[in-house]
């Protein structure tokens, strides 16, 4: 990257290092009483980096950086052109006010989650869908209000493109969903035992290190809802959330957002002083090209080597050692069974791998709903819980296990859901290639997966999109065979 284009971008870089600062406080430490300040603080921050993203210094050595010959530099500068092309439709009035907003309408979700009360949330979320309406309009879009919302997340994806997609998923999981549920189900009486959550925290941490988290890079802390966030490479930090009553949360949650922490650490160290930083249009991730190419590292290792025989075959007597009372009288092979189990429950986190993608697509359709003014939010518990009965035969009893699970529309993230189907479809795309190329390594031992995917995608950070990524392993995107094929083989095997 040319040094004046790095020297401009630096700064910009800091400020938003330390907007994701604040925001990791105001999630896992800051009392309540500190969300309205904290909204300004952060909403102040934000301006000023708007501010330096719209330099026109900056536009200069952007558009010089565009025409380099060198490829990562001419990247850098177009994503920043991107950027500022975004920000100079975004008025700075707006941008203030959903930072405000989403502080304040964060803390009351906390709040009301733990009440299981919507209506405590609701002018907060009415407020929140709105903002994020006028940004819609603000920013500008072609045929639906949603498009403008989901290209922050999911760069070239529409209504129209997911709504295709979707379906074609849709058609194809439910008659695996079907079969399963067809099939007697395992045993899951030892999930729901009391397990001491410092002890589950104890084993989150040996696992996160194990996967290669790094914690002289990061730390494990508490939430109520699981995230990743980064401020550098130097500094990527991960929270999970311990039920003592349902052991699979933890540890599933943990390996979950190990999957980010490991793809912002092994962003290319040509990357992390330049490339990375022009993460300037409201993604929440440093380094990753898209939520759904970073969802496809959470979920591969979630889901692909976490819940595989291979991973507890290393670490199942580790976790009986650890809980004794509770697992003396379950096998390693009644273990793996329980945590693949398809049943349909209410909490997407905790969701099985072919109901979990039902989940998105229910949030999916309400998003646009609320986006195009067909669905207001007063009526949001209804449609839920409509939605929820007709896709997966449940009776949602309390707003906790329904419309308020998610932190994500507290924080104005309208369009980011489709991102987790997304990331499923493409972590099988990427282990198909590994496969096709023979650097796919067994489950028990995640070094050379760490390799293989530190080669292919990791290193090169925001630099590539989904599409140019997948291209270069060979993929498509939108393809749903390898995502198909690898539920159907799956769940077979596991009949």
């Amino acid at each position: 990257m040319s040094d004046t284009l790095q020297k401009l971008i630096g700064p910009i870089n800091d400020v938003l290092c330390a907007v994701n600062a604040l925001e990791w406080d105001a999630r896992v430490m800051m009392p309540r009483g500190g969300a309205e300040t904290r909204g300004h603080q952060i909403a102040t921050l934000k301006g000023l980096a708007r501010g330096m993203i719209l330099d026109p210094a900056l536009r200069d050595a952007a558009l010089e950086a565009a025409e380099s010959s060198d490829d990562l530099t001419a990247r850098a500068g177009a994503t920043v052109l991107d950027a500022q092309s975004y920000h100079s439709r975004m008025p700075a009035d707006l941008l203030r006010r959903r930072a405000e907003g989403s502080a304040l309408a964060g803390a009351v979700w906390a709040e009301a989650r733990a009440a299981s009360d919507f209506k405590m949330f609701q002018p907060y979320l009415e407020r929140m869908v709105d903002l994020c309406r006028e940004t819609a309009e603000a920013v500008g879009y072609d045929a639906h209000p949603y498009d403008a919302m989901v290209n922050v997340f999911e760069p070239g994806e529409t209504a129209a493109s997911l709504d295709a997609y979707f379906n074609e998923l849709r058609d194809g999981i439910r008659p695996l969903l079907d079969q399963a549920l067809g099939r007697p189900p395992p045993r899951t009486d030892f999930l729901y035992r009391h397990f001491q959550p410092e002890i589950q925290k104890v084993f989150a941490h040996e696992i996160a290190e194990w996967l290669g988290y790094d914690f002289t890079r990061g730390r494990l802390d508490t939430a109520v809802h699981p995230f990743e966030i980064s401020q550098t490479s130097g500094d990527v930090r991960i929270t999970s959330r311990w039920r003592a009553d349902y052991l699979p949360m933890s540890i599933f949650g943990t390996i979950h957002e190990v999957g980010h922490a490991l793809y912002e650490q092994g962003a290319g160290s040509e990357l992390t002083r330049g490339v990375h930083a022009t993460d300037l249009i409201g993604l929440y991730a440093v380094a990753g090209t898209s939520f759904g190419m970073h969802e496809s590292q959470s979920r591969l290792l979630e889901n692909h080597v976490g819940r595989t025989p291979a991973f507890w075959r290393v670490h199942f007597g580790r976790l009986r050692d650890l809980f004794p009372e509770q697992l003396g009288d379950v096998t390693e092979n009644e273990f793996v069974a329980a945590v693949n189990r398809v049943e349909p429950g209410f909490i997407r986190v905790e969701a099985d791998e072919l109901t979990y993608d039902l989940h998105i697509m229910l949030r999916v359709r309400l998003e646009m709903a609320l986006m195009e003014g067909s669905l207001s939010v007063a009526d949001l518990p209804a449609a839920w819980n409509e939605a929820i009965q007709a896709d997966l035969g449940l009776k949602v009893p309390s707003d906790a296990m329904g419309c308020l699970q998610d932190v994500h529309w507290s924080h104005g993230y309208m369009g980011s859901f489709p991102t987790y189907t997304i990331g499923n479809a493409t972590a099988a795309q990427v282990l198909k290639h590994l496969r096709q190329t023979g650097s796919e390594a067994d489950a028990s031992d995640p070094a050379l997966l760490r390799a293989a995917l530190g080669q292919g995608i990791w290193r090169h950070g925001r630099s590539r999109s989904r599409t140019e990524l997948l291209v270069s392993l060979d993929q498509c995107k939108h393809d749903t065979a390898p995502y198909l094929a690898y539920l159907a083989a799956k769940f077979h095997s596991l009949a």
